[in-house]
């Protein structure tokens, strides 16, 4: 397996499973992982939420951990990435607002390498205009917004996951094992067992 060096966007109010999780599992594996946020740099932390399905309308929201960013958003350059993973959770509603992200976004979807977006994540994909003729899903509350940005929304469980060439995607953390897995297959990543 060839090391990839993958650029992980979080801010604070991202989820914390769709944060802690697949940074964690990506260091793991043995890829070289960036975790960034706007404005923050290298050893800043951010504050995770814990979004839960509790039986209501919609999901709860509980205090979660800090995690500490091991690298400078400033610093970050496209170009010097094969991969591009953002978490969900509320952060994505103003990381999509600063210019920098969205550029980011354009370029890995435009190079055609791997992304993968889960939860509120993909409201980043769909203010950088390139979901426009994809396949992929979110939270079901943003689906609407992916139908306005011209992708086609999939509808399915939280526990799945949508892969369209180089985007993987999925509704929720209840994904994680397929959304993880689906985003290694993509990178080209095996796993010796």
């Amino acid at each position: 397996m060839a090391k990839k060096k993958i650029l992980f966007l979080t801010g604070d109010f991202a989820e914390d499973y769709e944060t802690m999780v697949p940074f964690q599992m990506l260091v793991m594996v043995g890829h070289e992982v960036h975790a960034v946020c706007p404005g923050k740099k290298k050893g800043d932390k951010v504050m995770m939420a814990i979004h839960d399905f509790d039986g209501y309308q919609t999901y709860s929201e509980k205090p979660g951990h800090l995690f500490e960013l091991n690298y400078s958003f400033d610093d970050v350059k496209g170009e010097d990435y094969d991969a591009f993973c953002m978490a969900g959770g509320r952060a994505p509603e103003y990381l999509r607002l600063d210019k920098k992200v969205i550029e980011l976004a354009k370029h890995f979807m435009e190079a055609g390498k791997p992304v993968a977006s889960i939860c509120h994540g993909i409201q980043i994909l769909t203010a950088a205009d390139v979901v426009r003729g994809r396949r992929l899903t979110a939270y079901p509350a943003v689906g609407p917004e992916v139908t306005l940005a011209g992708g086609e929304y999939v509808a399915i469980a939280p526990t799945e996951a949508v892969v369209d060439g180089n985007l993987v995607t999925s509704p929720a953390w209840p994904g994680h094992p397929k959304w993880i897995k689906a985003f290694l297959d993509v990178l080209g990543t095996t796993i010796k067992l």
